[in-house]
């Protein structure tokens, strides 16, 4: 089994994205952050790393997506509650992060609202109830 995720998104500029995430609250491993690359830390084994999309074509030959025009990827980051939700969505929206979709509410079950950061990645934030955790996709 893995240990550890790593998703890595390209940014046009490493240091407004730091400074944005810093605002939200996350916080970066020094040892893995250059001018080049920042690990920002999500969770206990989960970590963005925000590279510069100079960097990042080294990594691919495929072209790279502007987020602010395609979707490549949704990041979903579970929280603990619809007020967890909605302070790290506000933080973001302080920080200089848009939203661009209603807060979804499920009622008691499922809450979640999302932002896009400065270079248009998409993030979720969602809070499950234990109850609908249980119950699953398929509501049994």
């Amino acid at each position: 089994m893995h240990k550890h995720i790593f998703v890595n998104l390209g940014v046009s500029d490493l240091k407004r994205s730091m400074d944005f995430f810093g605002k939200v609250g996350f916080t970066f491993e020094p040892k893995f952050t250059n001018d080049k690359a920042a690990c920002m830390v999500i969770g206990e084994n989960i970590f963005a790393m925000l590279l510069t999309t100079d960097f990042m074509r080294g990594f691919t030959d495929k072209a790279l997506v502007d987020a602010r025009e395609q979707t490549e990827v949704l990041v979903c980051l579970s929280c603990e509650s619809r007020d967890e939700v909605n302070a790290l969505v506000d933080k973001a929206l302080a920080a200089g992060g848009s939203s661009k979709r209603p807060p979804m509410d499920c009622g008691d079950a499922m809450y979640g609202r999302s932002f896009e950061d400065p270079d248009g990645h998409i993030w979720e934030l969602m809070y499950m109830s234990p109850e609908a955790v249980e119950k699953g996709a398929h509501g049994s």
